[in-house]
């Protein structure tokens, strides 16, 4: 039996990154810095920091998925580092793929918090059981989600004709 999924497209992402942009400018926030969680929030971020005309962005590298519903009991944070100090007194975007159970996300705002920014999130998707919903968000869903950057896996993967590891 094959699980229903949430399917964004390519064209969907840039559609959803170019109104999660409105949206952002709408409600008055302009972030002087982008910060990305990666390596989901990359791609979005990029997208919507090209869409906000902000050109400072970073990357906080977060790992709490080992595999397709594994997880460590807590995220923690890799290296490489983040210049926090630089983010003292600014507004930063915090842009991440989805808001799943909300823990990286957590992790992520209260870190860049301490560090003296102003701080508002952004994810392409939201689940209903997130413990922090999102600034901005796109479309909630309890759905798997399938991103056009990795739902096919990895190149290996994929060239020993091993299965869609989301499947």
């Amino acid at each position: 039996m094959t699980q229903e999924r949430e399917v964004l497209t390519w064209d969907g992402f840039g559609e959803a990154a170019r109104d999660l942009a409105r949206t952002i400018l709408a409600d008055g926030f302009e972030p002087e810095v982008v910060v990305a969680i990666a390596r989901g929030g990359l791609l979005p971020a990029g997208a919507i920091a090209y869409g906000l005309g902000t050109k400072s962005c970073g990357a906080l590298n977060v790992e709490f998925y080992t595999g397709v519903g594994t997880v460590l009991d807590a995220p923690e944070i890799l290296p490489p580092d983040l210049d926090l100090e630089h983010l003292d007194g600014r507004r930063v975007l915090l842009v991440d793929d989805v808001a799943d159970s909300g823990r990286t996300l957590a992790l992520a705002v209260d870190l860049l918090r301490k560090s003296g920014a102003e701080v508002r999130s952004v994810c392409v998707f939201t689940k209903p059981s997130t413990i922090l919903v999102p600034d901005y968000f796109s479309k909630e869903t309890d759905l798997w989600i399938d991103f056009p950057w990795s739902a096919a896996g990895t190149v290996v993967e994929e060239d020993e004709g091993r299965p869609d590891p989301s499947a």
